[in-house]
């Protein structure tokens, strides 16, 4: 039978919608996947918790790990404690280190790249460009020592005290005279986080790729590749093709995956993204069949989860989080959409109606009955139950 449920429109008004999508099969990556692909992964709060959302973060630490198991067991790589962890927005340095030390204890031979930032630092007390390099430091070296890889996250006191591309040139320059592997820089657009415009001291974007671009190459041997979220396939494209050989480009694109993904004649991305914690079945699905040749298999299987993404990462798309741990709690994930911050209330009641239609559609619940069952539940928190 095919099951439906009502699901109101804009207005409130209600219609029957029936459910069309098939589930994935369950799927994992070979050993040498044709790119190297990072999903980058959320945390799971602990509803129970008595502390207020806007104070201490609560983890539910083995609903966590529980879904960081799911990933690296379909051999996805697992971006850690970055954006999609809500780091800088409910998630603090503190527990931050200890996801890291955590996924590193249960996961040791998993591929995991670690966020590493500055963001234990007060922002409005930090003066200095040495403030920051000392911030950035010890976060380094406190996950160097669990033996984990980096990956240098764009640094909010950085871009408020910076005055020009020498700053940064001599921020990052430092910083990575001091890693022992070499490391993932991260171009995070304003998009994703406000505090952050005019990152690598400009504007304009040009002049930025300018600034990046020397920065790579001074620290060519300290430097894996760059992962870029500017929601611009162009401008990545324009990076990419300028890059030193051996370095690698990650997409962030969380709207323009396939393609850059698939690549041109000229390159290709590999993808670190927080789209593929949602998505991450069809991701892997995809990602083997390209490795198989199956070019039109791949774009088949990932370019139908674009809308979604779209929708998840519409503006302010600094709250695509909240859509994120909406699929997970859809998907039997978890067992309650509560989020670190309160967040779970940052996307309004029709956001959560499409991403529930267009996960269906391109066959992201995974168990529909209880998809629905769930769905049927916050409808009713809103005050649009079928009864």
């Amino acid at each position: 039978m095919t099951m439906k449920i009502a699901l109101p429109d804009e207005t409130g008004q209600k219609s029957d919608y029936r459910l069309t999508g098939k589930p994935f099969a369950p799927a994992s990556l070979p050993p040498h996947p044709a790119r190297i692909v990072y999903s980058a992964a959320h945390v799971v709060a602990d509803p129970f918790s008595a502390a207020a959302p806007s104070g201490q973060p609560a983890i539910d630490w083995e609903k966590t790990m529980a879904f960081r198991h799911y990933l690296a067991g379909m051999g996805l790589g697992i971006a850690e404690a970055m954006d999609t962890a809500q780091r800088g927005m409910g998630l603090d340095w503190s527990r931050s280190l200890e996801l890291i030390r955590r996924t590193r204890s249960e996961l040791p031979d998993a591929l995991v790249g670690n966020g590493c930032g500055t963001d234990h630092l007060d922002l409005y007390q930090v003066s200095t460009v040495d403030e920051v390099i000392r911030g950035y430091m010890l976060q380094a070296e406190a996950i160097q020592a669990l033996g984990g890889r980096l990956i240098l996250m764009a640094s909010r006191a950085l871009a408020r005290v910076a005055n020009g591309p020498a700053d940064y040139k001599r921020v990052y320059r430092e910083v990575l005279t001091n890693c022992d592997q070499p490391v993932i820089l991260h171009w995070l657009g304003e998009m994703f986080d406000p505090m952050l415009e005019g990152y690598w001291g400009s504007q304009d974007f040009d002049a930025a790729l300018e600034t990046v671009l020397s920065i790579i190459g001074e620290n060519r041997n300290r430097v894996d590749g760059i992962k870029i979220s500017l929601l611009d396939k162009d401008k990545e494209i324009r990076l990419r093709r300028r890059l030193p050989a051996g370095v690698h480009m990650y997409t962030g694109d969380d709207f323009n995956y396939p393609e850059l993904i698939q690549g041109d004649d000229q390159g290709f991305s590999h993808a670190l993204l927080g789209i593929f914690d949602p998505i991450a079945v069809a991701a892997v699905t995809a990602v083997r069949q390209l490795g198989e040749g199956n070019v039109a298999g791949f774009r088949a299987t990932l370019d139908p989860t674009v809308p979604l993404a779209r929708r998840i990462f519409r503006a302010p798309t600094q709250y695509y989080k909240t859509g994120v741990v909406f699929l997970a709690w859809l998907n039997g994930f978890q067992d309650h959409f509560i989020m670190l911050n309160g967040a779970q209330s940052m996307r309004p009641l029709p956001d959560f109606v499409e991403i529930f239609r267009l996960a269906d559609g391109c066959g992201l619940l995974r168990d529909p009955e209880l998809a629905v069952t769930r769905m049927k539940t916050l409808l009713a928190l809103y005050g649009a139950s079928d009864a």
